[in-house]
């Protein structure tokens, strides 16, 4: 299978680059490192275009201003998808750079889709938890998210929150990227749930989540509320296009 890309959007993230990009490469050397900056301030453009493998696999996608979360990884998505018209690439990975995501679990991800899933999912959750260095009422928010998307949506996924997916590219071609306005775990959730409907294989991969190395959480009050009102609208819109083909004759769920 060609070099993966892995899509990573940063805002003030330099503290922890190096190290990020040295553990991808140390377990993935093939892998391609797409940084999504959203004018960080801190130099991230400048360590980037002077890194020994800029624009080799380390590629910078600069944005004016702080844009959010889903609208980077968007971004970042639209960028591999038309860079993949000259150059193969059979899976796109998201994932933060704070070290939260483990770059170890990368050859289970690509095992998965090896194997024919389309899309897989971190989970920090299945078989017990698997979370270090998390305040209380921060894992207590997570796993009631969880409980609160699963509850409405139907979705079966222990961590349907998490921001570490990898998808087949040729199945992330056929989303409609720009019917995506969420942003924070709203995007995380409705990303997957329009897999979801859409039938694909999705399967879950085991991780050890660690809070960020270095810097500042950018989760806020208003990625929660976005959320909590996403996920009924999500469910609605399901039902509303299940009762429209069904009024056009077809009966597919």
């Amino acid at each position: 299978m060609p070099s993966p890309f892995i899509v990573v959007p940063t805002y003030s993230e330099l503290e922890n680059l190096p190290s990020f990009t040295e553990r991808v490469w140390t377990v993935v050397p093939d892998a391609r490192v797409l940084v999504v900056d959203d004018a960080s301030g801190d130099g991230t453009p400048a360590w980037v275009k002077a890194h020994p493998r800029y624009d080799r696999s380390l590629f910078l996608l600069e944005r004016p201003g702080k844009l959010g979360l889903g609208s980077a990884y968007l971004a970042g998505f639209a960028w591999v998808l038309q860079r993949s018209l000259t150059e193969p690439c059979g899976v796109v990975i998201q994932m933060d750079a704070d070290l939260s995501h483990d770059p170890l679990a990368l050859p289970a991800f690509l095992r998965e889709i090896d194997a024919g899933a389309d899309l897989v999912l971190a989970t920090r959750y299945r078989g017990g938890l698997r979370v270090i260095n998390w305040p209380l009422s921060r894992l207590v928010l997570s796993l009631g998210a969880g409980q609160y998307v699963r509850w409405l949506t139907g979705m079966p996924f222990t961590d349907p929150t998490g921001g570490f997916k990898a998808f087949r590219l040729d199945k992330l071609e056929t989303l409609d990227l720009s019917g995506i306005h969420s942003d924070g775990y709203a995007f995380q959730i409705e990303v997957t749930h329009l897999a979801w409907k859409m039938g694909w294989k999705i399967t879950e991969v085991p991780i050890v989540f660690e809070d960020r190395h270095a810097g500042t959480s950018k989760m806020s009050g208003n990625i929660v509320r976005e959320a909590i009102w996403r996920v009924p609208w999500m469910t609605l819109r399901r039902l509303g296009t299940r009762a429209s083909s069904n009024v056009n004759g077809d009966s597919r769920t």
